[in-house]
């Protein structure tokens, strides 16, 4: 099963975060995809980090190299889809480049941000969440 992974999902997981084992868990045997605009996120998630004092460059390194171990599959997206969509959804380009995806490839979508999850409901985008 394809399932679309935005860079919260990824961040927790190569940070360790408390929600780690239920992603893994969640998304045991998935093939994981995403639009290429996740690949420059997870850097500027990692120097929102810096800006916090929330981590090391060290830490950040380490959190790259196990990221570089995550099997995604980096796929293009149709980006007057998606800007269609955020116009209609009010939201960021960022998130309507993940809507999209998971739209065009009639896959379900994993993500911690909840504005995100909201949107793709909207959409009737299967979401999966962890169970808190």
């Amino acid at each position: 099963m394809e399932v679309v992974t935005d860079t919260s999902s990824i961040i927790a997981v190569i940070l360790n975060e408390p929600t780690k084992p239920a992603l893994i868990e969640l998304t045991q045997g998935a093939n994981f995809i995403a639009p290429h605009s996740v690949h420059w996120e997870i850097g500027n998630a990692l120097s929102a980090m810096f800006k916090r004092k929330r981590i090391t460059l060290e830490q950040a390194k380490v959190a790259l190299q196990l990221y570089r171990k995550i099997p995604i599959t980096f796929v293009d997206i149709q980006l007057e889809s998606a800007v269609e969509i955020a116009k209609q959804l009010n939201i960021y380009a960022y998130d309507a480049y993940l809507i999209t995806c998971a739209l065009q490839h009639h896959a379900p979508l994993i993500s911690l941000d909840k504005g995100l999850s909201k949107a793709a409901k909207l959409l009737n985008i299967t979401v999966l969440e962890i169970k808190q």
